[in-house]
C-alpha cells in the first residue's frame, strides 16, 4: 500500500465526479495491475511506474505489484457537522483515517447545480469546512486534556510535556490556526486538522490548463503554504473512457494539459507526505514499495516483513539505472555495480533492494 486520502468538500462541489473520475481512469489504465472498489464510496488506484515495468521486463517476472493510492469518497460536509449535523461522526471517523486531505473547492459556475450556499465563493467554502474540523479537534482534545491533566498531577512526565503541546495546539486552533500550522508535535493527538490538506479546485472545462477568477483566489490565500491544484473533473470524466495512452495523452494535449488530474494529485501527495519509491525485483514478482524519505535499510526492510527489520543483516542495493544497462542482478554483480549497505543506509529513490537478514 502507498497512502491514502480522503476527498472531503461541501454537497454540489463536484467532489463525488471527482473520485469517481480518477477511479474510472485508473482502471482503464491499468493494463496487468490491479485495481478494486474496496467499498462503495473507497478505491484503490495504481500509481503509475514506468520503472517498475521496465525492471519487471528485465527478468520477466511473473507478477508486476506496483505501489497503489487509496481515495475515500467522505460524504459532503455541512456546517455542523462537527456536532454531527449531516453525516456527522462518521464524516470526521473517515478523515482520521487518511493520511491527508484532499479538499476539493468549487471554482465553476453553473445554473442547474444549486450551491449549498447559494453563491460561488470559494474562499467561503473552505474556511467553513476548516472551522468545522478545527471545532471536531477543539472537542477531542478537550477530553484528552482532561484525562492528561489527571496523569501530570501524578507526576507523570510523559503527560506533563503531552498537556503543554495540548494546550498551544488548543490555543492556536481557537485563534483559527490548524494544528499542521503548530510549532509543536501533533502526533500523539490524532487531529483532523493536523493532516496535510492538498487543495483541489474544480474547474470549467475551459479553464482547465490555466485556473479562472474563483481558483486565482484559492491561489492567492493558499498557494504559499499548501498544494493547490486545478483540475476539471468533467475533463477527468473523459480522460477516464479514454484506454488508449497515446489517445489519452493526445487529448490531454489539445486541451493544453500535460498530466491528467489523477497524476496530479498522486505526484502532489507523494511530495507532500515526503514519500519515496524502492523495488524489489526477480523472476516470480516486481515489487514496488512505498516508504518514507529519510528511512535506513532496516526501516525499508520492515515495510517488507517485521522480521526483515527485526534480523536485518545488510542489504544489497542496485539502481535502476545499472540494472537496465546491465540486464538484471547477477550481471550487475559481475560489473562491480552492486553495493553492500550497513543498518545506518538512508535509502534513496528507486533503490532496488536484496535483504539479508536473520531471525
Amino acid at each position: 500500500m502507498g497512502f491514502n486520502c480522503g476527498i472531503v468538500g461541501l454537497p454540489n462541489v463536484g467532489k463525488s465526479t471527482l473520485f469517481n473520475a480518477l477511479t474510472q481512469s485508473a482502471a482503464a489504465d491499468a493494463q496487468n495491475y490491479p485495481f478494486c472498489t474496496i467499498e462503495p464510496n473507497t478505491g484503490r488506484v495504481v500509481v503509475p511506474d514506468e520503472t517498475l515495468l521496465k525492471l519487471a521486463a528485465v527478468d520477466n517476472s511473473e507478477k508486476i505489484i506496483p505501489t497503489q493510492l487509496e481515495i475515500v469518497d467522505i460524504a459532503g460536509l455541512v456546517r455542523g457537522a462537527s456536532t454531527g449535523e449531516g453525516l456527522g461522526n462518521k464524516f470526521l471517523g473517515n478523515i482520521l483515517q487518511t493520511d491527508a486531505i484532499i479538499h476539493v473547492v468549487r471554482c465553476f459556475e453553473n445554473d442547474d447545480i444549486v450551491h449549498v450556499n447559494g453563491k460561488i465563493d470559494p474562499l467561503s467554502d473552505i474556511e467553513t469546512i476548516e472551522t468545522e474540523l478545527a471545532l471536531a479537534d477543539l472537542e477531542s482534545l478537550d477530553k484528552q486534556i482532561k484525562n492528561l491533566t489527571k496523569k501530570a498531577h501524578g507526576n507523570d512526565k510523559d503527560a506533563i510535556k503531552l498537556l503543554a503541546d495540548a494546550e498551544i495546539i488548543r490555543t492556536n486552533l481557537s485563534s483559527g490556526i490548524p494544528a499542521r500550522k503548530v510549532d509543536v508535535d501533533a502526533k500523539p493527538f490524532n487531529l483532523l486538522t493536523a493532516k496535510p490538506v492538498i487543495y483541489v479546485c474544480n474547474v470549467d472545462e475551459a479553464s482547465a490548463a490555466s485556473g479562472n477568477e474563483f481558483s486565482n483566489r484559492v491561489v492567492e490565500k493558499y498557494g504559499a503554504t499548501n498544494p493547490v491544484l486545478i483540475i476539471s473533473s468533467k475533463i477527468e470524466m473523459e480522460i477516464a473512457q479514454i484506454t488508449d495512452p497515446t489517445e489519452r495523452k493526445m487529448f490531454l494535449n489539445d486541451l493544453g494539459l500535460t498530466q491528467s488530474g489523477l497524476d496530479q494529485v498522486i505526484k502532489t501527495g507523494y511530495e507532500t507526505l515526503g514519500l519515496q519509491t524502492f523495488y524489489t525485483v526477480g523472476p516470480k514478482e516486481a515489487h514496488a514499495w512505498t516508504i518514507t524519505r529519510g528511512m535506513t535499510a532496516p526501516q525499508a526492510a520492515g515495510k517488507i516483513h517485521t522480521d526483515f527489520e527485526r534480523g536485518f543483516i545488510r542489504a544489497e542495493i542496485i539502481t535502476p539505472a545499472d540494472y537496465l544497462e546491465y540486464g538484471g542482478e547477477v550481471k550487475v554483480k559481475e560489473a562491480g555495480k552492486m553495493r553492500t549497505v550497513g543498518r545506518d543506509y538512508v535509502m534513496q529513490p528507486g533503490d532496488i533492494c536484496h535483504f539479508l537478514f536473520n531471525v
